[in-house]
């Protein structure tokens, strides 16, 4: 057995054995069941969440989702991305002829062989997301969902630079190595609180002999961080809402209603013309993102009717009841969860599995809208202005 990716601490009469993991190496996994078994730790920690947890054992995972609960309660977006993710991996594996995770397979079987206690150290992957998305600012924002689109749907091979790095970096690191470059600020949620949540649970876990199995990035940083202790409750919190967004979100409505009803009431046509410039940029743009995501053609009209009176609610949108619709008239069959692993691998796959188009639905559908409601707002204040002001 190698000690060569393997890094030995004793801190407070224990002894932490972490196993640096090389993410597309078939040799981690044979390494990992080796360390274990030569080892036989009380515990056994893993660099995954529940919810990662989860995807790699449970083989029928999608077919206990309700769709239906995924959109009203307002994680369409989430699982989509969570989805280009495992797309990503998917390609990965086709690649390298691999399977994504073995490692952390590896270190869950071998746990119960030896009847180590498991320990899920990393933190939830929907908070790691929570922090980056208030991180990054709406540019960032862009250029993080262009960057896993761009993943997901790029053919071109691994380069041998890209394969090095693959070798060192967790999945979600590399897929977005090239924003932390442009947004720095990036690296603190992805990378360094990650460290030290990886660092406190591992401390943390039972028993006298404990052993990590990590990505070899976080190896470093876990052994500076270890040294410290970590608020996990502070590291788990979600960022505060702004209110900056919702004062602009009720803003924006009342004022367009405003102008609107102000126009009829001094020039009737005016307020007509208005009125008629809100709902058809808002209709336009909401069907066409519907009709992209290859919705029903009575999907594409829910959008039609009910976006520009969504618009001026930001409680609602017209994606919900979109894909809602989609969801109603294209319930999703078995065959669709058992082969959602394999159709996100392809744009193809994406545009025609029951599942993914409902959620297409609901997101272009929600961004259509956006878009309707910004170039449609400001085309009733030009008219207004015009018009009223001269």
């Amino acid at each position: 057995m190698s000690e060569q990716n393997i890094t030995r601490i004793h801190l407070n009469g224990k002894e932490l054995i972490l196993i640096g993991t090389a993410h597309v190496s078939k040799q981690s996994a044979e390494e990992v069941k080796q360390v274990i078994e030569a080892e036989q730790p009380d515990s056994v920690c893993v660099e995954l969440d529940e919810q990662r947890y989860q995807s790699i054992t449970a083989d029928n995972k999608w077919k206990d989702m309700d769709i239906f609960k995924v959109i009203k309660e307002k994680k369409a977006t989430l699982l989509l991305m969570n989805l280009f993710i495992s797309s990503f991996q998917k390609r990965m594996a086709k690649q390298f002829d691999i399977k994504p995770g073995q490692e952390m397979i590896q270190g869950i079987e071998s746990a119960k062989e030896t009847g180590a206690e498991l320990v899920l150290a990393d933190r939830n992957i929907q908070i790691t997301f929570s922090r980056i998305w208030h991180g990054v600012g709406l540019w960032g924002r862009a250029k993080l969902l262009m960057s896993i689109v761009y993943s997901v749907f790029n053919n071109e091979e691994i380069s041998e630079e890209e394969l090095e790095r693959l070798k060192t970096e967790d999945m979600l690191n590399t897929m977005l190595h090239d924003l932390t470059v442009s947004f720095p600020r990036l690296k603190k949620p992805l990378i360094d609180e990650r460290d030290q949540y990886l660092a406190q649970k591992i401390k943390e876990a039972p028993g006298d002999k404990v052993v990590a199995v990590l990505g070899a990035a976080h190896v470093p940083g876990i052994k500076e961080q270890i040294k410290q202790d970590h608020d996990l409750d502070r590291l788990n919190e979600r960022p505060k809402k702004s209110i900056a967004p919702s004062i602009i979100g009720w803003m924006i409505p009342i004022l367009i209603l405003g102008m609107i009803g102000y126009a009829f009431y001094t020039n009737p046509s005016v307020g007509a013309d208005l009125t008629l410039s809100w709902v058809l940029w808002n209709s336009a743009f909401a069907a066409i993102g519907a009709a992209i995501a290859f919705g029903h053609p009575l999907t594409i009209l829910t959008a039609l009717i009910l976006a520009p009176l969504t618009s001026l609610y930001p409680l609602l949108a017209a994606g919900w009841f979109a894909g809602l619709v989609e969801a109603y008239i294209r319930k999703p069959k078995v065959a669709d969860f058992e082969s959602l692993s394999d159709d996100v691998y392809s744009v193809k796959g994406f545009w025609s599995n029951n599942v993914t188009r409902i959620l297409l639905v609901v997101v272009l559908t929600n961004l259509g809208s956006t878009l309707g409601t910004v170039i449609g707002g400001a085309d009733v204040v030009r008219q207004f202005m015009q018009n009223i002001f001269g």
